[in-house]
């Protein structure tokens, strides 16, 4: 599914384009452009505001715009290995990953304790 579709599905029966615009401090044509495929999604700062309006998973609405959060930036410069760790992770399945995500939680809360 691409970013406006995706918004449209989300904000349709919650507000029109008008009101979800102005919570979120843009311009309703500009909105209507981006759920109509003729703008490119917005900045992150937007994309946030907008799943926070919609009540929605920013990350999901985020990955649909192709839009790395300055948050995972900083987890991916922290570490000169993560690039290749990330790499190496790219063909897993969402089985897989969800087992490594578990592994990832277990090894933090054993090193918290």
């Amino acid at each position: 599914m691409e970013f406006g579709s995706r918004l449209r599905q989300l904000r349709v029966g919650k507000f029109n384009q008008r009101e979800l615009a102005e919570k979120v401090g843009i311009d309703f044509t500009y909105l209507s452009k981006i759920e109509n495929g003729k703008m490119p999604p917005p900045s992150e700062e937007v994309i946030i505001k907008l799943a926070n309006e919609l009540g929605a998973d920013a990350d999901e609405l985020l990955q649909l715009a192709s839009k790395v959060p300055e948050d995972i930036k900083t987890v991916i410069h922290k570490s000169p290995g993560m690039p290749a760790f990330l790499r190496s992770i790219s063909d897993l399945d969402d089985a897989e990953m969800k087992k490594l995500e578990e592994y990832a939680r277990r090894m933090k809360a054993k090193r918290e304790e």
